[in-house]
């Protein structure tokens, strides 16, 4: 969420980042909107001190006759006072709705552009491979060799059901011993697993709701089930005040995750590409409230993924995202996209983003500067590897005309073999 003096002092400049977004808000109806909160607020802090003047009044007042008049009248400013705090009320409620729908406002290195066909690449890694056989699609593949069953895990969970089994829950678990042993390389990262099922209030600070709520599965005590470990790692810091020393916080968290996909109606129905649970694993940085220091760790962050991903050889490139395909809270954001052999064509594996202070503000995770002057912090965020996703790229890019698939040298001390169904 913006500071709303930032937004009334930079209106046009809020008003371009929503327009560079394609989000729909009335700025012009929230500052008015605030004019009148802000009339109110005065108004009823007035009301308050004129009570508390009358209060010790009557206090010291020794006369009866006098004293009884004196409640009478409190009375009455007791009554209007409550009428204007209702009134107040109604108004912070609207405000309060408006607010939440202010995007933060996109970095000037963000290409203009409605959806994700506008993104820029912005670098290009590895050689794709040439095979002088039909690449088959990681369906296929996996079905073969018994690694996966998509028929079975239709009929345990319903659509885009699957359950991994044999060489592809190992190959599966190999991936989840491999991230955690190249980031525990990384230094100051915290390894957390964090909760799925999360409040609404994590969802709000983080900027999901109220624009992604339809896409979350909701439980019948009005929490929610999360679609990444960013909402639980950076809800742990809510509410509290670090010292600056501790900063930057690094967290490398897992979570299952969760998502209805519910824009997605047609699109992947097959494979592992676009499910309904899955797994992440996310890194979260918390730095100080700095410019400079937000941009600094998202190359950081979106750098180690990177890096994984070529100890891994998949072939992949980097693209920056347009304005259209920034989330609200997003200042900037890269995108990692893995080559996909039976698409012939690049998917996105991992997402790095920062906010400035858009989710602190709103969760008030705050830390003190040189001068003690309380701040919110700057957050970041970016995809470590999720599962099943990745299995995609690692067994369509590795296929073998006989239908086995090598095993990446880096995930070999892991499963033990150098092929699987050999």
């Amino acid at each position: 969420m913006l500071d709303i003096q930032f937004i009334r002092d930079n209106k046009d400049l809020v008003k371009e980042g929503a327009r560079k977004k394609h989000i729909q808000v009335d700025i012009d109806a929230l500052v008015e909107l605030d004019d009148k909160r802000r009339a109110f607020l005065a108004l009823v802090e007035e009301k308050r001190a004129a009570q508390n003047e009358h209060t010790d009044k009557i206090a010291s007042e020794s006369d009866s006759a006098k004293r009884e008049a004196m409640i009478s009248d409190m009375r009455n400013l007791k009554q209007e006072l409550q009428v204007e705090e209702a009134k107040l009320k109604g108004i912070m409620r609207d405000w309060q709705a408006l607010m939440v729908q202010v995007p933060n406002v996109p970095d000037v290195s963000v290409p203009e552009g409605v959806d994700d066909s506008s993104n820029e690449e912005v670098k290009k890694w590895g050689i794709i491979p040439t095979f002088e056989f039909g690449a088959k699609s990681h369906t296929d593949l996996m079905t073969k060799l018994d690694m996966v069953d998509f028929e079975r895990g239709t009929k345990v969970a319903g659509f885009r059901g699957y359950i991994l089994k044999n060489d592809g829950a190992k190959l599966n678990f190999a991936v989840w011993q491999f991230i955690q042993d190249h980031f525990s390389e990384k230094d100051g990262f915290v390894p957390m697993v964090v909760p799925s099922l999360v409040r609404r209030e994590p969802f709000l600070g983080t900027g999901y709701i109220p624009q992604g709520e339809e896409d979350l599965y909701k439980t019948q005590d009005e929490s929610y089930l999360s679609g990444t470990a960013e909402v639980a790692t950076m809800s742990y810091y809510m509410d509290e005040v670090l010292p600056k020393k501790q900063l930057p916080v690094k967290m490398f968290a897992f979570s299952p995750c969760f998502r209805r996909e519910a824009g997605s109606h047609g699109k992947d129905t097959k494979g592992l590409m676009r499910v309904h649970e899955f797994f992440k694993f996310e890194q979260v940085v918390l730095c100080e409230a700095d410019h400079e220091e937000s941009v600094k760790w998202h190359e950081w962050i979106n750098k180690n993924t990177e890096e994984a991903l070529q100890k891994l050889n998949i072939p992949y490139r980097t693209v920056i995202n347009c304005g259209g395909d920034l989330g609200l809270g997003q200042v900037k954001k890269y995108d990692i996209e893995l080559w996909v052999p039976s698409e012939e064509k690049y998917r996105e594996i991992s997402s790095a983003s920062y906010f400035h202070d858009f989710q602190t503000r709103r969760l008030n995770i705050r830390y003190r500067d040189d001068n003690g002057v309380l701040q919110f912090a700057h957050s970041l965020n970016c995809t470590a590897l999720p599962t099943p996703r990745i299995l995609i790229a690692i067994i369509e890019n590795n296929q073998q005309a006989d239908g086995s698939i090598v095993v990446p040298e880096a995930l070999r001390p892991y499963l033990g073999v150098d092929v699987l169904g050999s």
